[in-house]
C-alpha cells in the first residue's frame, strides 16, 4: 500500500493486492516434493525440539536447497534493480521533458482535476510501456526459469492487462484525489493524502473477495464433504462468520498452494486454491486454514490498516519534505512549479519509491510479526504440528529455508522456514499427550 506511487505494473499488481486485497490474509504456499519424516517415532517424553527441526530441514536435498536459495536471494537484487529502474524512468519523464509534454497535452481541458486525471492515466500507460521489459523478465521469464509458473506468455499478459486496467480505473482517481488534497489543504496535504490512501485501502479490502479476485481466477463453492465440514467447524469455533468455503483455480498460474480468509463484515470469504486440495493432506490443509483464520480472529486486517496508516503519515511527511527540498533547488530545471503541479508526479514517484525501499526492513517486520502470531494461532486451532512443518518445508521451493539472522530481519515478510518448523516442533513437544 505504501508503494502506491511505484510506476511498475508488476509492482502495481502488488499494490492492488495491498490496496484492493489490503491486509487480506497472507497466503501460505507449498508445492515442492518433500519426503515426510516420521517424527511420531521421536515423539517421546524426551522429544528433542532441535533434533526434530533439523530432521525436517534435512528432508531437503542439496539441489532443492541450492535452487530455492538462488531464487530467493536473487529477489534481494531485484528489489534494488526495480527501485533503480523506477528512478531511471522518473529521470526520463523529468529530464527528457516528457512530463512537460504530457502536461501541455492536457492543458486545454477546462478543469484542473480532469487535467490531472488524464495526465495520471497517460503517465501510468507510458510508465507501463517503459517498464515492460523488466516486468516480463521479473514476472514471466524468471518464474519459468525456476519452474514456478504454469502460464503461457499470452495467459500471463492477459492477467497483467487486467492489473493495468484496475490500476487505471482505481489508481488514477486516487492519485487525482491526492492532488486535489494538495491543492485544497496546502501544507497539511500529506495528512489528507495518507488518509485518502487508507480509506481507499479499506474499501479495496472490503470489495476484493467478491469483485476483484474473481477477475484473475474462477471461484466456486467447495464440494460438500468431510473437509468442507471440518473447515466450517473450525471457522465457527473461532467466530468467523462464513457460511461457505470457496475454491479457485490457481493452478492456471502456478503449482503454489494457497488459502485465505479475506474481506471483512459481509464480504468475509474462506478460499482455498485447487493446488492445496490436490497436493496437501487434510492435516496440512487444516494447518494452513488455522493460520489464515488466525489473521481474521486477531483482527490483522484492522491492525494492519492502523499500522499502515501510521507508517503512511510518516512516509507522506518525509516525501513532502524531500519534494520541497528538490523543488527549491531543481524545480526550474525540471519544469516543476510546486508540489501541486501535476508535472511533478514523476518526482513524487521517485521519492516514494526510494523511501519505501529504504524502509523495507521496517515494513517487512510489521508483516512478519503478524505472520508469526498467525502461525501460533494456527497451531493451537488446527493442532497439526507435523502438518504445519510439512507445509513450511514445501514453501522452500521458492523461499530460502534457513537465512541468517539479519537476512531474515531485512528481507523476510514471513518467518523463515527454520523458525516456523521450530515453532511447530516446540508446540508438539509441549502437547505430546494430546496432539495427533
Amino acid at each position: 500500500m505504501f508503494y502506491i506511487f511505484q510506476p511498475s505494473i508488476s509492482f502495481m499488481k502488488k499494490i492492488l493486492c495491498l490496496l484492493f486485497i489490503c491486509c487480506a490474509m497472507a497466503t501460505v504456499t507449498c508445492h515442492a516434493q518433500v519426503s515426510i519424516p516420521d517424527t511420531a517415532k521421536i515423539s517421546t517424553p524426551a522429544f528433542d525440539v532441535n533434533a526434530a527441526t533439523e530432521h525436517w530441514l534435512n528432508t531437503l536435498t542439496p539441489a532443492q536447497r541450492a535452487k530455492s536459495d538462488a531464487y530467493f536471494e536473487g529477489g534481494y537484487w531485484l528489489q534494488l534493480w526495480s527501485t533503480l529502474y523506477a528512478v531511471l524512468i522518473g529521470g526520463i519523464f523529468l529530464l527528457a521533458g516528457l512530463s512537460g509534454r504530457i502536461k501541455k497535452l492536457v492543458s486545454g481541458i477546462p478543469w484542473v482535476d480532469v487535467q490531472n486525471l488524464f495526465y495520471i492515466m497517460i503517465y501510468l500507460l507510458i510508465a507501463y510501456v517503459l517498464l515492460f521489459p523488466f516486468n516480463v523478465y521479473q514476472n514471466f521469464c524468471r518464474e519459468h526459469q525456476y519452474a514456478l509458473s504454469n502460464m503461457t506468455f499470452t495467459e500471463w499478459l492477459k492477467d497483467d492487462m487486467i492489473g493495468l486496467a484496475l490500476m487505471l480505473v482505481f489508481g488514477s482517481p486516487v492519485l487525482t484525489l491526492v492532488y486535489f488534497a494538495i491543492r485544497k489543504t496546502g501544507s497539511t496535504w500529506w495528512l489528507w493524502g495518507a488518509g485518502i490512501v487508507i480509506a481507499f485501502a479499506a474499501f479495496g479490502a472490503f470489495i476484493a473477495p467478491v469483485y476483484l479476485s474473481p477477475l484473475f481466477n474462477k471461484y466456486e463453492p467447495l464440494a460438500d464433504g468431510p473437509l468442507k465440514k471440518e473447515i466450517l467447524s473450525m471457522a465457527r469455533a473461532n467466530s468467523i462468520p462464513a457460511e461457505n468455503v470457496y475454491q479457485f483455480n490457481a493452478s492456471k498460474q502456478s503449482d503454489r498452494v494457497s488459502a485465505n480468509v479475506s474481506g471483512f463484515a459481509s464480504t468475509t470469504r474462506i478460499s482455498l486454491n485447487d493446488n492445496l486440495l490436490k497436493r496437501c493432506t487434510p492435516a496440512e490443509i487444516k494447518a494452513v486454514m488455522g493460520h489464515e483464520m488466525g489473521h481474521y480472529v486477531m483482527n490483522h486486517v484492522y491492525k494492519g490498516l492502523f499500522e499502515t496508516a501510521v507508517f503512511l503519515v510518516v512516509l507522506f511527511a518525509l516525501v513532502n519534505f524531500l519534494f520541497q527540498l528538490f523543488a527549491r533547488r531543481y524545480g526550474s530545471r525540471l519544469g516543476i512549479t510546486g508540489i501541486a503541479d501535476i508535472g511533478g508526479l514523476p518526482l513524487l514517484v521517485v521519492l516514494f519509491t526510494v523511501a519505501s525501499f529504504i524502509f523495507t526492513p521496517l515494513t517487512n517486520t510489521m508483516v512478519r510479526t503478524q505472520e508469526t502470531e498467525a502461525d501460533m494461532f494456527g497451531l493451537n486451532a488446527a493442532r497439526e504440528p507435523d502438518g504445519e512443518a510439512h507445509v513450511d518445508m514445501l514453501l522452500s521451493e521458492y523461499r530460502k529455508i534457513d537465512p541468517g539472522y539479519w537476512e531474515e530481519i531485512i528481507f523476510y515478510d514471513h518467518p523463515s522456514g527454520r523458525n516456523r518448523v521450530h515453532m511447530a516442533m516446540q508446540w508438539k513437544a509441549e502437547h505430546l499427550h494430546d496432539c495427533k
